[in-house]
């Protein structure tokens, strides 16, 4: 028997480095499997250049995943390596796959200055270059002096980087490309080309640094026994790399390495683009699902229904999309802020953990809380709806998006799963009833909403269908439960 997968991202960006997360997982890992968790995605494990605060994203020694003193500090901000592979070990255990977030696009924090000829460049427009081309002083030489050339003896210098965003020579903050490079094409076209994003800009071009990150990543793989990937701003990095990247390091490792990209972008067309141009290789996060939720939640009722899965990835390419509701980059005081209503989490967690297309992904930051934002818990609430996902939602999926104010949904439950099926009603206006089809198999059953919203129960007609209700601006889930005799 094969129950739903279902992801969850176990981190969020103001945890606080004490207690350690990779203990606390280790501690989690039961718990997380009985409700229903198949796989997580872990925040980036090696070190950074803010030491013990940084999250992970900039990226300074890949191989030190929490081993050597290097940033003032032996662990990361989540723990040491040790502990990191503990807690994957405790996680397998369970049944529960890894998959590891990994950051190339940039490294930060170089061990050394060296002296580059390069072109300052407009912001908003990365072709415009500014003014005469000069040397500027660019943190580039990275050395890892506190590991000596463990693992790998590999050093980076300018030659391996297309550009930086700080010149020390003049203390002068804006975008540099160094002399004989040219930023990738096969990037996102925001401000004309958006190669560049942030520290010291990798060259993908550069067969050394393709060499390199592919001998790194079957090592990380190797040693920690990671399940699967997920890439870090992919828009900012050629398509050609990840492609031929990804099928190397399969071959390398014999592993298959479910993988799933960040391409931050509402527009489905680019993502469509993005998974052809790199043959299927990997799925991607499913943003303008996320949009679409997020504008629902600012609409007071306002918004279409109807429309609400339209222009997803989860509508055009089912299979390769990872369905969310939020998650580190949109929670708030982040760049991408795009936090959902707190009304309508219950709608649209229901929208990716019980519906047949996509593998939705659990945000931690809605799981535990964000106190740093005095975001609460919805464990409960989410509890209840990954339970249903691992129990009820199965079979042939019948689709009601026919009312702007009211939309629903019923799966009609499998054979490998005793009692599955299931009927979902969701309004962000008055509620109501909505007749739908649950399947033959249950005329003369009785439903029951495992919400709690409603207290009573319905009875399935000959025809198997019921009158599903739900209440104001709120989500029902109707299972089949009989009423005590």
């Amino acid at each position: 028997m094969v129950d739903n997968g279902l992801m969850m991202q176990y981190f969020e960006w103001y945890m606080k480095s004490e207690p350690a997360l990779w203990a606390s997982l280790k501690k989690d890992a039961q718990k997380l499997a009985k409700v229903g968790v198949t796989s997580l995605w872990l925040p980036p494990a090696y070190k950074g250049a803010a030491g013990v605060e940084d999250t992970g994203y900039g990226v300074y020694d890949l191989y030190d995943l929490g081993e050597f003193n290097q940033k003032g500090t032996v662990r990361t901000k989540y723990g040491t390596k040790k502990q990191y592979i503990d807690a994957i070990e405790a996680l397998h255990a369970v049944g529960i796959n890894v998959y590891a977030d990994i950051v190339l696009n940039h490294k930060m924090g170089a061990d050394e200055v060296e002296e580059v000829s390069a072109n300052e460049f407009n912001d908003n427009n990365r072709y415009q270059m500014i003014g005469e081309g000069k040397t500027i002083g660019a943190w580039t030489k990275f050395t890892f002096p506190g590991r000596k050339g463990k693992y790998s003896d590999f050093t980076w210098n300018w030659t391996h980087f297309d550009g930086i965003d700080w010149d020390q020579d003049n203390l002068k903050k804006s975008i540099f490309k160094f002399a004989g490079k040219e930023w990738s094409k096969e990037v996102d076209e925001e401000k004309g080309n958006y190669d560049y994003l942030m520290g010291a800009d990798i060259d993908f071009e550069n067969r050394e640094v393709y060499d390199e990150l592919v001998r790194w990543a079957v090592w990380y793989i190797e040693t920690t026994g990671v399940d699967g990937l997920r890439l870090d701003a992919i828009k900012h990095i050629p398509a050609s790399f990840y492609r031929d990247f990804l099928h190397t390091v399969r071959e390398q490792t014999g592993k298959e390495l479910f993988t799933v990209g960040e391409y931050f972008s509402g527009d489905v067309g680019k993502l469509l683009h993005y998974l052809d141009e790199i043959r299927l290789e990997a799925s991607l996060f499913d943003v303008p699902l996320h949009y679409n939720l997020y504008h629902c939640s600012k609409a007071g009722g306002a918004y279409d229904l109807r429309t609400i899965l339209n222009n997803t990835l989860m509508v055009r390419e089912p299979v390769k999309a990872v369905t969310f509701v939020d998650n580190h980059d949109t929670q708030p005081g982040q760049s991408l802020e795009s936090f959902v209503e707190d009304w309508f989490k219950p709608m649209a967690y229901a929208i990716i953990l019980l519906r047949q297309e996509g593998y939705p992904c659990v945000f931690y930051g809605d799981y535990k809380g964000i106190p740093h934002d005095k975001v609460k818990s919805k464990k409960t609430l989410l509890d209840k709806l990954m339970k249903l996902r691992k129990t009820r939602a199965y079979g042939i999926q019948h689709d009601y998006f026919d009312d702007p104010d009211c939309i629903g949904w019923t799966r009609e439950g499998d054979d490998e799963h005793k009692d599955s099926g299931l009927a979902v009603v969701i309004s962000d206006g008055k509620g109501g009833t909505k007749r739908m089809y649950v399947g033959q198999k249950f005329a003369g059953k009785h439903f029951s909403d495992a919400m709690g919203n409603a207290k009573y129960n319905i009875k399935i007609d000959e025809y198997g269908c019921g009158e599903f209700y739900v209440n104001r601006g709120d989500v029902a889930v109707w299972i089949q439960k009989e009423p005590a005799r």
